[in-house]
């Protein structure tokens, strides 16, 4: 069945059935090293870009929303030893790669299982295209940051959309829709075109969007 027509950027709902569906393609991608790997290479700009925005993480707690295999969450760890790092995915075949030190939890992004201000900082890499109820989710990020907190969030841009497959549900972003949706949560919030590397131009696939609360 074709399921795209059901799907627009405004009215996509997240039901039970999408999400199941949803944490079932990701139990079976949890299998593909290749294109969903457990390790990333910490030199990647992604990688610095996160470490300069949330600053000094000693003693923080710091939420990886939509953590996959924890391939982020585990450069956090070993170059920030004394922070708490805790990634959330909806895919328990996803969390079972998880670094040891890292702390997982399984959960939805438009749901997220933890109390208000409970996180120093917050960030989703490539993840929030999959949340489908964007608003919700986004808002849930900002709720369980602290006043002052630092979030990021780096995802495909809108521009470049046919360049890659996805699946039905998931959604890229424009500049001015993720900032808009931050701003009713957060004081300051910019954003920018990135590359993988910090020497190469960006090519206009990936966006960067900064927050603090």
């Amino acid at each position: 069945m074709n399921w795209r027509h059901l799907f627009s950027r405004r009215s996509a709902r997240l039901t039970g059935e999408l999400r199941a569906r949803i944490r079932a393609s990701f139990d079976r991608a949890a299998g593909d090293e290749v294109h969903f790997p457990a390790t990333i290479d910490p030199r990647i700009y992604h990688v610095k870009l996160i470490r300069r925005h949330l600053g000094e993480l000693t003693g923080r707690r710091v939420l990886d929303v939509g953590c996959g295999k924890g391939r982020f969450a585990r450069v956090l760890h070993d170059q920030e030893p004394a922070a708490e790092i805790c990634g959330l995915d909806l895919s328990l075949e996803m969390l079972r790669f998880a670094p040891a030190g890292v702390c997982v939890c399984a959960g939805s992004m438009t749901e997220l299982p933890f109390s208000d201000a409970a996180f120093d900082a917050a960030y989703a890499t490539e993840s929030l295209e999959h949340a489908v109820e964007i608003d919700k989710a986004v808002s849930e990020i900002c709720r369980v940051v602290k006043p002052g907190g630092r979030i990021v969030i780096i995802d495909k841009n809108a521009r470049a959309s046919g360049r890659l497959q996805t699946p039905e549900w998931e959604r890229w972003f424009t500049r001015r829709e993720l900032e808009g949706l931050l701003r009713r949560h957060c004081r300051h919030v910019e954003s920018r075109d990135i590359s993988y590397w910090e020497d190469v131009p960006p090519d206009g696939l990936f966006l960067a969007w900064l927050a603090v609360k």
